[in-house]
């Protein structure tokens, strides 16, 4: 049966849509949480709470909130006055810091239309524990990330194109950007869709953005899942996940995150610290989902975030980043070109 079981997650992973899953509006029928189906996670909250604001808003303030969030950096009056680029004056200057922004075309964007909504309150960040919503950084941290600064890259275009290592993960499509699978599953600015596989032996979760998939073995106890975790030397995108039960929550371990993808992401962890996630049946159409940071080389006392995932209606459809990323030739074509003109003058 297990077999078995396994055969119909990896047929789904290949896109053979072998397995037909329960509706996920599906209520649990045991002590254990029934998670199989299409989620999403979509919402305007951010991970860190804005300085001075509650963490739990009323509905009318969180419409407030939404209505004066900007999208991608482009202020809610921008989007509202029509196209980001005027047809007659054209696209900003290379390096200008517009650049990226503008040519970004919004109509493919779909970060959500509210706040967070988690447990019937809706909530202004991620993050409940610190009491701040702030992130704990030691001041004086034990270890080096080694963190890369992306963000004048995506503004200007201006950017180190020696090779395809100097470009971000993200950008390369290796995995999704803005910490979409995890460990730490947050939503994005698109395709912020999930599909739960969830067998005896296994949970899958396969993630839209952009087409990663964490296949996490489950175990009888914390004991027996941690004595399964993979050697040290596999540091492997999204990390090694064990999974056990504790009642109606799934908890899952990770450790042992690909240093790359720590060095890029909004929940980095040092070699030794782990990221544990809880999952379980708030209602028939919510899972509630916390994930908490333990690494005292980085910050000062572990920190929680929590939000939900509801059922989404449809159908998931790949995301073919790395298939369709042409940008990576053009961009180390381009680099190479201004290279040579540079060297000839």
């Amino acid at each position: 049966m297990a077999l078995t079981k396994l055969l119909q997650t990896t047929a789904i992973l290949a896109g053979l849509s072998l397995l037909i899953l329960p509706p996920a509006s599906l209520a649990q029928t045991s002590e254990r949480p029934e998670l199989s189906g299409i989620w999403s996670n979509a919402s305007r909250t951010s991970l860190i709470r804005p300085h001075g604001a509650d963490l739990v808003v009323s509905p009318e303030r969180a419409q407030e909130i939404v209505s004066s969030l900007s999208i991608a950096g482009i202020s809610r009056e921008n989007i509202e006055n029509g196209p980001a680029i005027d047809p007659e004056t054209g696209a900003p200057p290379a390096g200008a810091q517009d650049f990226g922004l503008r040519g970004y075309n919004l109509f493919w964007t779909d970060p959500g239309s509210t706040l967070a909504r988690v447990r019937g309150e809706y909530r202004t960040s991620f993050i409940i524990d610190p009491p701040t919503g702030a992130i704990p950084f030691l001041e004086q941290p034990t270890y080096d990330l080694n963190r890369p600064q992306f963000g004048a890259r995506y503004l200007t275009g201006i950017a180190d194109a020696s090779g395809p290592e100097a470009i971000p993960i993200a950008e390369r499509c290796l995995i999704g950007f803005g910490n979409t699978a995890g460990p730490g599953m947050m939503g994005t600015l698109y395709n912020s869709s999930y599909q739960f596989v969830q067998t005896d032996d296994y949970l899958m979760i396969m993630v839209e953005m952009v087409h990663d998939a964490r296949i996490i073995p489950l175990f009888d106890n914390a004991e027996i899942a941690r004595e399964n975790h993979r050697p040290s030397q596999l540091d492997q995108w999204l990390g090694d996940s064990v999974g056990w039960y504790e009642g109606d929550t799934l908890v899952i371990e990770t450790i042992n995150i690909s240093p790359l993808q720590m060095s890029q992401s909004s929940v980095p962890i040092s070699p030794e610290g782990r990221i544990i996630e809880r999952m379980r049946r708030h209602a028939d159409n919510e899972i509630n989902y916390r994930f908490t940071v333990e690494d005292s080389k980085l910050y000062s006392q572990p920190w929680t975030a929590e939000l939900s995932f509801y059922p989404l209606e449809g159908r998931i459809y790949e995301y073919a980043c790395h298939e369709g990323n042409y940008s990576m030739p053009g961009i180390l074509a381009g680099a190479r070109r201004l290279e040579r003109e540079q060297t000839s003058n």
